[in-house]
């Protein structure tokens, strides 16, 4: 037996595994609310500033964002390659493509316009999906709305999934925008490739059962947007940190052991979305601090 071959062997396996120990350590979040996990939302449509692909991107440079999910109008299309090529060369990860369609995405040409774009530029991102505009949707019954609602999903999260890209049902009010509701239509199709997307923007109705139906959605989340919101008849949309109710729901998404991405969300905070952008991580910050998570408020520094 040859002790010094098998003996330097086993350092050197050893050394590989420490490697890669390492290696994930380092890659593995601090927290989910680490600034690392931040995903900057509703900072296209919502900006005075009408930055486009390159300044947007130098903007999220400055403020040490890292990610970015793209919230565009029909103006935008002719702008999307250029979109794609500022966050590449800014290193900044396109983490969702927002869209909406109708009853028949098959005649959509923004959804067209959006899964050409990922193709031609093999991107695959997770597509962030509002489905409106089914008729008589009051006169359905459960099971038919169901199905309604389910078969433009199914043509869209087919056609993502062929370029390797997810689809997150993403809740904005209405019948759609009820978790239960999602989880139905989620369990109707079957789909590996289809989740959910939870706004805390749009969730106004959900905050007392929050930490009931939360442990449902969870095996399906793929990103959860923040927000701040204050309770009352009826609850107000705020900066996070602001409000009376974010940190409770914050407490339950991090003890639930959701390990996705994290937006940080403009939209009505500010005119400018560099402004809001700042507010919300300066927000996010307090509740962290009244949180004890002292990990994520590290990332900061």
């Amino acid at each position: 037996m040859n002790l010094p071959l098998i003996r330097t062997f086993l350092l050197s396996f050893l050394g590989i595994m420490l490697s890669i120990t390492s290696s994930y350590a380092q890659r593995k979040p601090a927290s989910i609310y680490a600034k690392d996990n931040l995903v900057a939302w509703c900072i296209v449509p919502f900006d005075s500033k009408n930055r486009g692909p390159v300044e947007r991107a130098e903007m999220l440079n400055k403020l040490g964002i890292t990610r970015l999910a793209y919230d565009w109008r029909e103006k935008h299309i002719p702008t999307f390659d250029e979109e794609i090529e500022a966050c590449r060369s800014h290193h900044i990860k396109l983490e969702a493509f927002w869209m909406y369609s109708g009853p028949n995405p098959e005649q959509d040409q923004g959804l067209q316009a959006v899964l050409d774009v990922l193709k031609r530029k093999k991107v695959k991102t997770q597509i962030w999906l509002m489905i409106g505009g089914i008729k008589n949707m009051n006169e359905m019954s459960q099971e038919e709305k169901i199905k309604a609602v389910a078969r433009p999903v199914q043509y869209v999260v087919e056609r993502a999934a062929a370029l390797g890209c997810t689809v997150g049902l993403y809740n904005h009010g209405g019948w759609f925008g009820e978790p239960e509701n999602q989880l139905a239509v989620i369990d109707y199709l079957k789909k590996p490739n289809l989740g959910m997307v939870y706004n805390f923007h749009h969730a106004e109705e959900h905050i007392e059962r929050f930490p009931q139906f939360f442990p449902k959605i969870l095996p399906h989340l793929l990103a959860l947007n923040l927000a701040g919101l204050k309770k009352g008849n009826p609850v107000k949309v705020v900066p996070i940190g602001d409000g009376d109710a974010e940190q409770g729901m914050m407490e339950v998404v991090k003890k639930s052991g959701y390990k996705g991405p994290i937006g940080i969300i403009n939209e009505d905070t500010a005119p400018d979305a560099e402004v809001g952008l700042t507010l919300n991580m300066k927000g996010l910050q307090k509740v962290l601090q009244a949180m004890g998570d002292q990990q994520a408020l590290k990332s900061y520094q």
